[in-house]
């Protein structure tokens, strides 16, 4: 499905490019970046399945979580989410503790295991980019640096900064 790489994609088509088409191209580096992505994820010292990797995020990014807005963030039942939790527990990266006002409630928390393995996964992932990147010219990776700049602003809905001239 790549299309980026096929005969005569060398041109330079400008600024008129169909969002549409823009739209295939880029989802076909998107899935390449994913795969990256997810076999630098697994070459961390301790393999984790996705779902596993995404709970740990989830809990990196939002602290205090208890089992129901965990299952409610990565979308999946509560039982499901118990036993992915019951796994991260015993493998020493995930710490269960009562709140401390609500004693029925039990609240989710990384461990320092459960951060290493985080910035293991980040520490190869880097790794991997930098080393595609790295292949690139100086003004490509300006130009996809602006580019996925542009991207984020667009998707958050921020105004663009004027335009150099």
């Amino acid at each position: 499905m790549t299309r980026l790489d096929g005969p005569g994609d060398d041109r330079n088509e400008g600024p008129g490019d169909a969002p549409d088409a823009v739209a295939l191209d880029i989802a076909d580096a998107v899935e390449s970046l994913t795969n990256l992505w997810s076999t630098a994820a697994q070459r961390a010292a301790l393999r984790l399945s996705t779902h596993q990797l995404r709970a740990l995020l989830v809990l990196e990014a939002a602290t205090d979580l208890n089992l129901t807005a965990l299952a409610e963030r990565l979308g999946i039942g509560l039982p499901t989410a118990s036993r992915l939790c019951d796994r991260l527990e015993a493998a020493g990266m995930l710490e269960r503790s009562l709140h401390p006002e609500r004693r029925r409630e039990v609240r989710l928390s990384l461990t320092a295991q459960g951060r290493r393995v985080l910035d293991d996964v980040a520490a190869r992932r880097a790794r991997a980019l930098a080393a595609v990147l790295a292949g690139m010219e100086p003004a490509e990776r300006s130009a996809l640096r602006r580019a996925m700049k542009a991207f984020l602003a667009a998707r958050s809905g921020e105004p663009r900064p004027p335009e150099a001239p």
